[in-house]
């Protein structure tokens, strides 16, 4: 091998280098040039800086119904803005504390705060962490849509900086209390300082400030009056915050966690502005925050709605413990018609339709039965009403006794817990829980006591997943928003629409529906019969009475109905064939008045079928039928 000289090879070492020069120099030149382009490209189309100085008068909201009659308006009120030196001073550093620590130390962007905040999201493989400024924030919800781009983020970046550039600290934090949104329609400190504590700002203790920009987060989550232990557990968090930043010490942070809040009661008691709560998060995700007033055209019908709180003034009974309610009813859509979350608004806003989270008791066998006849089954085979013994867990009837040899069509009308159990375990529960999931119902586990609804899930939940049987086997999204537009006219949103999702074939689904129809016509539903109607429909009661459910359908429309007590006390004999059949009959004969009655698709017996078992359906049978889901459970695993 021959020899490289020392100079030659000082010659290549010189040339190697150069070449890697030119090569930095040039892809930081092609870098900046990116960066440039990128920066000029977000440019293009940034809004105006004249909007930050627009009147600081709140937003209207809306709120109309399908046939564009009013049902609400959420804003709007004119309220003062925030100023810091009428404010404690326990409120902005409660904001700081969790929105932005650094807030007095950065230019409007924190390289650090963004840094840390994805080394979070990396680490746990999801967006946990959020690295914007409280400058980012405002100029978000001043100047930018929802939509999460690379532009859109380079925008928002380049105005915090102009913002911060142009105004002092003080003028950005000030305007940032006076126009971010608190949730439960408050726009502004003061708006909200009114709306949950029914004081002006100036007045709040060191935990309400707390309470307030922990809800900042996520205002539909950490809304103190629906969603009060939530809210709790938030406050509790940024009042830790600001013993770490070190603005509290640890006498007044034991002080703050102690000291009780009391959450101002709204002076309606329309039912309605249940289904506009749960509505808003819809509609932040379709449109922003909004920062002009627009006009929401729901799905809701005030007249339906209005005829479901009827029902429930007239058929709630205290005296049984009946207390609270849940009404929720879609149609073919998914599009929500009617959302009652509970007895009274004013007295509790918390929105048992779309949170509370139940036992459906009987109400989940369709899922069992549906499964079944996926598997082949039909109405009109024969099973045991046995004893059964699963481990040391023997699920029996209420009255303790069995009647042999039944149709899979009695069985599920009467509601008989035995063949529902031997059923799950025949078919396998990892397949019931797969329909129902499937079917939207919830989120289970293959228990052995899967089959008598003894896991939770929501009224929302549970009516959702009977709409295919309503609505020839298809499924939709529920939702609440049919299009959004300003007070003008312009048109802002419109729910797309989307084609129909097939979760249930055509044998199976007569099959359920023939059940489901003799349970209303001859089984324990009966209660919800309407003259001239088919109807569909299931009961469910759970241990000791503290559940009671009916889920009804006609074609294109499915109703759910939950009664119980907040604090899972026995009701006194309430099933699911008394109080909530009878609010569902109140509710649908008034919403269906002016629809033209249709029949249920049904599968027929096969006339070559013989079936050996004639059982005569006495009213003591249907009495006991009614309330033989009610059982004591020794195990759920």
């Amino acid at each position: 091998m021959p020899l490289v000289s020392p100079v030659l090879r000082k010659k290549r070492r010189f040339k190697a280098v150069k070449v890697l020069c030119a090569a930095g120099v040039l892809s930081g030149y092609l870098g900046g040039m990116a960066a440039l382009s990128i920066v000029a490209m977000a440019s293009q189309d940034m809004p105006s800086g004249e909007t930050f100085y627009t009147p600081n008068r709140p937003v209207s909201v809306q709120i109309v119904d399908r046939y564009g009659r009013d049902l609400a308006v959420r804003g709007a009120a004119e309220m003062r803005p925030a100023k810091l030196d009428r404010l404690p001073d326990h409120l902005s550093k409660a904001v700081m504390a969790v929105e932005d620590r650094r807030f007095y130390s950065h230019t409007g962007v924190d390289p650090i705060g963004l840094m840390r905040a994805a080394y979070m999201n990396l680490k746990a493989g999801r967006v946990v962490q959020g690295g914007s400024t409280l400058s980012q924030q405002l100029i978000k919800n001043v100047f930018l849509t929802p939509e999460q781009t690379l532009n859109r983020k380079l925008q928002e970046m380049m105005l915090a900086i102009w913002l911060e550039y142009k105004f002092t600290k003080t003028e950005v934090l000030e305007t940032y209390l006076s126009r971010v949104y608190f949730g439960g329609g408050a726009w502004g400190l003061e708006a909200a300082s009114e709306t949950y504590f029914d004081k002006e700002a100036s007045e709040l203790t060191l935990s309400e400030s707390a309470l307030l920009a922990g809800v900042l987060k996520a205002p539909s989550r950490y809304n103190p009056a629906q969603n009060p232990s939530d809210a709790a557990a938030r406050t509790g968090v940024v009042i830790r915050a600001m013993a770490d930043a070190g603005y509290i010490d640890r006498q007044m942070q034991l002080r703050a966690l102690s000291d009780p809040i009391a959450i101002s009661r709204p002076s309606t008691d329309g039912s309605e502005n249940y289904f506009v709560d749960w509505m808003w998060e819809e509609m932040i995700a379709a449109i922003g925050t909004p920062t002009r007033d627009i006009i929401v055209h729901t799905t809701l019908d005030k007249a339906a709605q209005m005829a479901a709180s009827d029902a429930v003034t007239r058929h709630l009974d205290p005296r049984k413990n009946a207390a609270e309610v849940a009404v929720v009813s879609l149609d073919g859509t998914g599009g929500v018609q009617i959302m009652v979350g509970g007895a009274r608004y004013s007295q509790s806003q918390f929105n048992r339709a779309a949170q509370a989270e139940r036992q459906p008791g009987s109400a989940f066998k369709p899922f069992v039965y549906l499964t079944a006849f996926n598997a082949g089954l039909t109405p009109w085979d024969v099973r045991v009403d046995a004893p059964i013994v699963i481990g040391d867990w023997e699920p029996q009837n209420f009255t303790k006794k069995y009647k042999g040899d039944v149709t899979l069509d009695y069985a599920f009308r009467q509601s008989l817990n035995t063949v529902a159990v031997s059923l799950s375990e025949e078919v396998g529960r990892e397949r019931v829980v797969d329909t129902a999931e499937r079917l939207r119902a919830g989120s289970f586990k293959p228990l052995r006591s899967l089959a008598l609804g003894a896991q939770v899930t929501t009224p929302l939940a549970l009516t959702h997943s009977y709409l295919p049987f309503a609505n020839a086997g298809d499924t939709a999204d529920v939702h609440g928003i049919l299009s959004i537009s300003t007070a003008d006219g312009t048109p802002l949103y419109e729910r797309p629409k989307s084609a129909p999702r097939k979760v249930i074939n055509a044998t199976a689904l007569g099959h359920i529906n023939h059940v489901m129809v003799n349970t209303v016509t001859s089984g324990t539903g009966q209660g919800a019969q309407i003259k001239g109607r088919d109807i569909g429909g299931k009961t469910g009661t759970t241990n000791d009475f503290r559940d009671a459910w009916f889920v009804g359908y006609v074609p294109d429309r499915v109703t759910g109905v939950w009664v119980g007590a907040d604090d899972f006390s026995p009701m006194v004999g309430v099933t699911g064939g008394t109080i909530p059949a009878q609010i569902w009959h109140d509710t649908m004969s008034v919403a269906l008045a002016d629809i033209k009655p249709r029949y249920i698709p049904v599968s027929q017996k096969p006339i070559t079928q013989f079936n050996p078992i004639q059982r005569r359906e006495t009213s003591l049978d249907l009495l006991l039928a009614d309330i033989e889901n009610v059982l004591p459970q020794q195990s759920q695993n």
